[in-house]
């Protein structure tokens, strides 16, 4: 099927030469962009685009989407990172399919109704007779038309082990790895333009112990897939590392094998000069999620040192309690100010925090196919209309709109893999109401024991 975006007013590319056009036709066929300008040839599908500005596809590289079903719980407010935990594991082992898929579903529809294409989620809690966690994560993104890439987190130090979660959501090892190669298996697509992918990763140091962390790069390094985990986000994980292992978290981490460019950081606020120097040489990635970090009140991440430095970083809005939205527009808008706060004249701009969520976003995940409105890369984008009242003097610069300004609106238009997914701010391809309306019976069952 051959589209046309016929005469979109600008269209910021993203690519490596920061291109920008105006008064110009996108086309794609099927699932891949095939020219930007004129092209001889007739359309199967139109849309004006005149009063429209288009950017790539924006890619979250850090959720925990099971948790859209404990935002703003008014019992774990004001709490940092370690109690926050604690407070809701005893609602997390409640997790079952329904729950994982109703909050997949609302979670990745929000995200997608703001111009995300490509979502990670980073699921970790599997607790015994929960069922098929990860089929229910690719089911929802299946039927609202994302792009996926979930992974097999594993917990297996509880607190009888020295770790941070209670025995009801850990599992051995063995479990872990057995399960890991099976997703792997059964969704781990590494072909260009792929829908759903598979990543390994183990909680965070607190959680997993370190034959976990070996035994995960081992089978990861195997398979061929992608290596995560949080690290240094807050001053209680470094007590803690210093404390089990005497080493900071970034060395521990190092000391397992757990660096290289097939491994990505969520967090990565406390790290020091030589840390930075050291994931830097070694292409480790990091996920930055500006929105938690300052939620959970556990730091500025160095952003300014780490860019300077070369470090691939992508950005993201974590999970939905740490952050109680899924938004990356608002997460754009809240990286641009709190590091232009934090650093002054050092911070990035907000074309850079765009870039962040696009191209830089699509490095973290190791994908060329997206991440840039270019020939030849997947047909992922979003269009927002650009004559509302809320954008007057807003648009002469719209490379940096999404930090100077902000926008707030759903998109008017999203496509993903070239299939049309968000109309006038709706959702294409699922029932809205329904959604609700089946989250709801769910979320009464999953909160009952608060």
């Amino acid at each position: 099927m051959l589209t046309r975006l016929k005469n979109a007013d600008t269209i910021v590319t993203c690519d490596l030469c920061d291109h920008v056009y105006r008064h110009t036709d996108l086309w794609f066929e099927n699932e891949m962009i095939v020219q930007i300008g004129p092209y001889d040839r007739v359309p199967d599908a139109e849309y004006d685009c005149s009063d429209m500005i288009l950017y790539p596809g924006l890619i979250n590289v850090h959720h925990h989407l099971y948790q859209y079903f404990t935002r703003n719980l008014r019992k774990v407010q004001n709490y940092e990172l370690f109690d926050w935990l604690k407070a809701l594991y005893g609602v997390w082992k409640n997790l079952n399919e329904k729950t994982v898929l109703y909050s997949s579903a609302a979670g990745m529809a929000e995200l997608m109704r703001y111009g995300c294409t490509t979502c990670f989620d980073h699921h970790y809690v599997f607790p015994e007779h929960a069922g098929d966690l990860l089929a229910a994560q690719f089911e929802a993104a299946d039927v609202l038309g994302i792009r996926m890439h979930a992974s097999r987190g594993s917990m297996d130090l509880s607190e009888k082990d020295g770790g941070l979660p209670p025995d009801s959501v850990v599992q051995s090892i063995d479990a872990v790895i057995a399960d890991s190669e099976n997703a792997i298996r059964r969704f781990h697509d590494p072909s260009r333009f792929s829908m759903r992918q598979v990543v390994l990763a183990p909680c965070s140091p607190f959680s997993a112990s370190a034959s976990l962390y070996r035994e995960s790069a081992v089978l990861a390094r195997s398979c061929g897939v992608r290596l995560h985990t949080h690290l240094c986000e807050t001053e209680d994980e470094q007590d803690y590392t210093l404390s089990a292992f005497g080493m900071l978290p970034f060395d521990y981490l190092a000391s397992l094998g757990w660096t290289g460019k097939d491994v990505f950081y969520a967090h990565g606020i406390h790290f020091n000069d030589a840390e930075l120097d050291a994931i830097a040489s070694s292409g480790t990635k990091i996920a930055h999620c500006p929105v938690s970090n300052m939620k959970l009140s556990s730091g500025v991440m160095r952003l300014p040192d780490m860019l300077e430095r070369g470090i691939t970083v992508g950005l993201a809005v974590d999970g939905s309690a740490s952050n109680d939205g899924s938004n990356l527009m608002d997460e754009m808008r809240s990286a641009y100010l709190v590091h232009r706060l934090t650093w002054g004249n050092r911070a990035p701009s907000g074309f850079t925090i765009l870039k962040l969520a696009t191209s830089g976003s699509a490095a973290v995940l190791g994908r060329n196919d997206i991440g840039s409105i270019e020939i030849d890369k997947a047909a992922d984008l979003f269009a927002i209309r650009k004559n509302t009242s809320d954008l007057l003097c807003a648009v002469d610069d719209p490379m940096n709109l999404f930090g100077n300004v902000g926008y707030h609106r759903p998109c008017d238009l999203v496509f993903v893999n070239g299939k049309i997914t968000v109309q006038d701010g709706k959702l294409t391809n699922t029932d809205e109401q329904a959604l609700c309306h089946l989250s709801e019976i769910e979320l009464k069952r999953f909160l009952s024991s608060l």
